[in-house]
């Protein structure tokens, strides 16, 4: 492979030298023509030799990344590889430079291959729904699925099997100038034996493969001169023709070529007609840019193709032009494009690359994090902590004995749920659910405290008659996805809200006790509260239920958090050092004290300043789902301020603080139509959007939640080492309990988690479980089980 693209450079840097341009700095565009699959225009992965080509070692490889190592090589010279241009789609843009209304380029030569314009909307390997887009069909391949059995011959089949690539390119060997003497060969070859030329007679040469070549075909089809020129070919093949024999050779060079041009003409007339249906027009103007040796040079040819072209699709007025260096001057022009948008991707560039964090860093992130760690869980230093450490007072896992009808209290975010949870244990082991969710008003989420759990009682009250068992004293799990300091089980001092949530009167109080006083309050049933629990705490325990070996909790949603199954020798500030006990992280706060300012970027600082809570839980606001859709919109307002997306101008919602909801990162994000669904969003957001400006939202999103998932990674690490290390073994294999919508929902956030963890990990062997509803089903089985445990005690 090395060889090929290093003679290319050796050939490019005689050129420079000849041209006096060794001392310039240029872009360049690589006019490649054999099949390749492109994701962007400086990229094209090779897809398979064709035309004769089999240079090893460069099928399914980048060949602008071979190109630019090549030229690398070369120090003396500066060269950009900006455009990697198929021949076909040059000779489109070359004629499209001469006539508008040029949109489909054309080569019939030694390969044959067509392009097109296409309507973005009908692309769904490309996102987007604006404007079109030169499509590559790379024809060639017709009909390798079977499609053309029919109309092959046994000639075709024969010149197929004896070829480089058998049953590849099928269409290309019934059309091509590379393959239609081979095909003219086989005939007079067969003919021959059978005593219809030449007496019978077969020379060597007729026997050679490759002896006939598509310039004899031409020589021999030319109006005037072709029966001598078959006289003189058909001789220096030791064949010794007659009259009849000349004349029925040029027979057959007649109806191999006119066969290519009908097939040809078929298959241009389908795109003329798809792009007439394309404009819903009942007649349509075109014009066709043409290049290739067979087209160019053979006598009757072009003139067949127009014929045959203008009786299949007769409502189409079509030009054909002849392309004057379509891959050099075409490959120019789209290099010229690309050069304008290469300075504006450079911009682009600079504003994500505080995001792109390298491994050395996130493994600085992960040490950290385990620094932090240990400092929540000395006394000496846990009131100083940024990571508090909580213990939950959580001490066992379900172990399937758990029985009975529990209640549980979701409250963690804009939404409220009441659940009934029934567990049956033995063989029948199960757990059924009843759920229905209430909203929480913005001014209830920041109002006062009582306010707050006075609505909280009404939906219980609600719930419990929906459900027809006010009377019944039920056991209650209360799920607070909150800091919370906890003495015990069922007491939980609220540390400070988070996730947008200020109701008042509620800071340093025991949330178990305000909801207690909330039901005397309304004094209408009453409840057992059991425990207080949290929402990562509950992942945990349903996961738990299912498979023993989870003994850590993620949520990844609209907070971000982490708890584990700690050794209580190693929880300082809770006394004990017999078996183990939960402790919810709150990791949120790590990096309040300044140990990640160094990947903190402008945007970060910005979103900060501008929250609930400036200063607190940073790492929280660069990893959440609550913070994440405001850090992109910090970023779309200083890339349009820079003049790279909606044309400079910042509407007045841009402006509009929490505008960006975290929900678009995944809509934008998902393959498929996100383009579609980024312009719809961005037109909501009052914001006229290009296809170009879609494109670059779309990768800052892509920024802003790949280094979200890889900090979560990069914590995660720090604590299975952790685990790993409590547990005294070489090699960890445990189970994370994952919730959270940025992880269920997110098209990517989860593959980068896991990867990363992987990454910063490497003797942990990590399954990720996601969580059944950690937060309803898991608060009642941590009620269940500590249930279980206290009965135990009594006994």
């Amino acid at each position: 492979m090395a060889q090929l693209f290093d003679y290319v450079a050796d050939c490019l840097l005689d050129f420079m030298e000849t041209k006096n341009l060794k001392h310039k700095k240029l872009p360049l565009g690589f006019t490649f023509s054999f099949p390749c699959k492109q994701t962007k225009l400086e990229e094209g992965v090779l897809l398979a030799w064709t035309k004769h080509f089999k240079v090893r070692g460069v099928q399914d490889t980048d060949v602008v990344s071979a190109l630019r190592k090549a030229l690398q090589k070369h120090k003396d010279i500066d060269i950009d590889v900006l455009a990697l241009v198929n021949d076909t789609v040059g000779t489109m843009m070359t004629c499209g430079y001469d006539d508008q209304r040029c949109e489909v380029g054309l080569i019939i030569g030694t390969g044959t291959n067509a392009c097109y314009m296409e309507e973005m909307r009908h692309i769904d390997l490309v996102e987007g729904d604006e404007g079109r887009m030169c499509i590559n069909t790379e024809w060639g391949a017709f009909g390798d699925d079977g499609a053309l059995d029919d109309l092959r011959t046994e000639f075709d089949r024969e010149l197929d099997l004896g070829s480089l690539n058998p049953g590849k390119q099928l269409f290309e060997k019934m059309i091509s100038s590379l393959y239609l003497g081979e095909l003219v060969r086989l005939i007079l070859l067969k003919m021959t034996k059978e005593g219809l030329l030449f007496n019978g007679k077969v020379s060597t040469a007729l026997l050679t493969k490759g002896k006939i070549e598509m310039k004899h075909v031409s020589a021999m089809e030319k109006y005037k001169e072709g029966l001598s020129n078959t006289k003189e070919i058909l001789t220096e093949l030791n064949l010794f023709p007659s009259e009849e024999d000349c004349i029925a050779v040029q027979h057959v060079c007649t109806i191999v070529s006119f066969r290519s041009a009908n097939l040809c003409a078929a298959t241009l007339a389908a795109i003329l007609t798809r792009l007439k249906e394309n404009k819903k027009l009942l007649r349509m103007r075109t014009t066709v840019g043409i290049d290739g040796g067979l087209y160019k040079t053979h006598p009757q040819y072009a003139k067949r193709l127009h014929k045959v072209v203008r009786r299949l699709v007769p409502t189409c007025d079509v030009r054909f032009l002849l392309s004057v260096s379509g891959s050099g001057k075409g490959a120019a022009m789209v290099t010229a494009v690309a050069y304008r948008l290469a300075a504006q991707r450079k911009q682009i560039d600079a504003a994500l690359a505080p995001f792109l964090l390298s491994l050395e860093t996130l493994r600085e992130v992960k040490n950290k994090m385990r620094t932090e760690l240990e400092y929540g869980l000395k006394r000496e230093t846990q009131a100083s902590a940024t990571v508090k450490m909580l213990p939950t007072y959580v001490c066992g896992t379900p172990d399937g004995t758990e029985k009975g009808k529990f209640l549980a209290l979701d409250l963690g975010g804009t939404n409220f749920r009441v659940l009934l949870v029934k567990i049956r244990s033995g063989r029948r082991r199960s757990v059924q659910m009843y759920n229905k969710i209430f909203a929480i008003p913005l001014e209830i989420m920041q109002g006062t405290g009582e306010e707050l759990f006075d609505h909280i009682v009404q939906c219980i009250a609600d719930f419990l008659e929906y459900m027809g068992i006010k009377g019944a004293r039920l056991p209650l799990g209360f799920t607070f996805s909150f800091p919370c300091r906890q003495a015990s089980i069922d007491k939980g001092t609220l540390v400070g809200w988070t996730k947008g949530f200020k109701a008042t009167d509620c800071e340093g109080e025991d949330v178990v006790d305000m909801l207690r006083e909330a039901i005397r309050r309304r004094n209408e049933f009453d409840l057992d509260i059991v425990a207080v629990v949290n929402d990562t705490v509950g992942t945990m325990m349903t996961c738990g239920y299912e498979d023993p070996n989870c003994e850590i909790g993620l949520i990844a949603g609209t907070g971000s958090n982490v708890c584990y199954m700690e050794d209580m020798k190693n929880i300082e500030i809770v006394e004990g050092n017999e078996g183990k006990m939960c402790i919810n992280t709150e990791w949120g706060g790590f990096g309040d004290n300044g140990c990640i300012d160094n990947i903190r970027t402008q945007y970060d600082k910005e979103v900060d300043e501008g929250s609930l809570n400036p200063g607190k839980q940073r790492y929280e606001k660069m990893t959440s789902g609550m913070y994440l859709g405001e850090i992109v919109r910090q970023i779309l307002i200083d890339l349009t301020k820079q003049g790279l997306l909606f044309r400079g101008q910042i509407s007045e919602s841009l402006r509009k603080r929490g505008i960006f909801e975290t929900k678009f990162l995944s809509q934008i994000e998902s393959d498929r139509l996100a383009l579609l669904q980024v312009r719809r969003i961005l037109q909501q957001l009052g914001l006229d959007s290009t296809c170009e400006d879609s494109i670059i939202v779309k990768e800052v999103c892509g920024a802003v939640s790949k280094r979200a998932a890889q900090l979560c990674g990069a914590g995660l690490a720090a604590i299975v080492e952790k685990k790993r290390e409590n547990r005294g073994v070489e090699h960890l294999q445990i189970t994370v309990g994952v919730d959270g919508t940025l992880y269920k929902l997110h098209p990517h956030f989860s593959r980068v988690l896991r990867e990363t963890v992987k990454e910063l990990a490497p003797q942990c062997d990590v399954t990720f479980m996601l969580s059944e509803d950690g937060s309803g089903k898991g608060a009642a089985l941590i009620t269940a089980v500590a249930k279980r445990l206290h009965n135990v005690g009594q006994k």
